[in-house]
């Protein structure tokens, strides 16, 4: 998670084959105050828009493709998010982190908070 000038501040570490929304049932607790919430169509379920509802969240999330029903969103705040995938981009400039050279999850999570603290304190 990233905030609007694309810094990371909430990270998780997830399996492989995990779905998005499940890794985002993890991190509720720890969404920051914030006004609208962009994700891309991986985190389009009903109790997860529900949730961020209750947090008076403003979900920015297009529908999947099988959705019977789509529920629109705002096209023009949904482009801010390349500032996620840029995020994503910085991070994986590190070499470390880009091949994964780490085979303990402890480890590489480390890595991941050393380049994600570097990147906050250059985008500051």
């Amino acid at each position: 998670m990233c905030d609007g000038q694309g810094r990371p501040l909430v990270m998780l570490l997830s399996e492989g084959q995990m779905n998005d929304y499940k890794g985002a049932a993890l991190m509720l607790d720890a969404l920051p105050h914030t006004k609208a919430l962009l994700g891309d169509r991986g985190y389009d379920a009903d109790w997860f828009r529900k949730a961020l509802a209750e947090r008076n969240i403003a979900a920015c999330i297009p529908s999947k493709r099988n959705r019977k029903a789509p529920i629109p969103h705002d096209a023009v705040l949904y482009r801010q998010r390349h500032k996620i995938e840029n995020m994503f981009g910085r991070l994986k400039d590190w070499r470390r982190i880009h091949t994964r050279y780490d085979r303990c999850a402890h480890t590489f999570m480390s890595a991941i908070c050393i380049a994600a603290t570097i990147i906050f304190w250059i985008n500051q």
